[in-house]
């Protein structure tokens, strides 16, 4: 399934106003609080440059999105849910920049990075989406979706179909 998104984004920590249009492709066994959470990944990671993985959920080993600079170098590298610890550590070596955004229990991640030998770990930026939230905003998901994302002080407000979905944005550091 092939979902548009037209997303206002109001990101009011990093100073990022964008009119937002992309398509995000449902992978067949992709479930959506996965799909909902890269959506979200990409506007609240949003930057020039920012673009889905070429090879998306075909390529276990490469990143959800990246941010690939003039000389070919990973300057950002963004994964979904809970990657293992060894991708971690691949993409920490790989990147200038590594976030992850969960659906799923950053605990549970946290200790997979605190038990193992991870590059640089405490650099890599965590988030954490309520997975209640995203199935309210599952609820209302179409072939063709236009959202207000409005993000201040890790509050996240999401505007769709003339209704406010708000939670606030857990940041978890290794």
């Amino acid at each position: 399934m092939l979902y548009r998104f037209q997303i206002e984004l109001s990101d009011i920590d990093r100073g990022i106003y964008e009119s937002l249009d992309f398509r995000v492709a449902q992978h067949p066994s992709e479930a959506v609080p996965y799909l909902l959470t890269r959506t979200l990944a990409y506007s609240l990671s949003y930057q020039r440059g920012l673009e889905f993985a070429s090879k998306g959920l075909g390529d276990p080993e490469g990143p959800a999105l990246q941010v690939i600079t003039d000389n070919g170098a990973i300057d950002l590298w963004v994964e979904i849910g809970n990657p293992s610890a060894r991708k971690l550590h691949k993409a920490n070596k790989a990147a200038r920049q590594v976030i992850v955004y969960t659906y799923k229990s950053a605990e549970v991640l946290l200790l997979d990075i605190k038990n193992n030998d991870v590059h640089k770990a405490n650099q890599i930026q965590i988030y954490a989406f309520d997975p209640k939230i995203l199935l309210e905003l599952e609820s209302s998901l179409e072939k063709n979706n236009r959202w207000g994302i409005l993000l201040q002080d890790e509050h996240l407000s999401i505007e769709v179909n003339g209704k406010s979905i708000a939670m606030q944005v857990k940041k978890y550091l290794p």
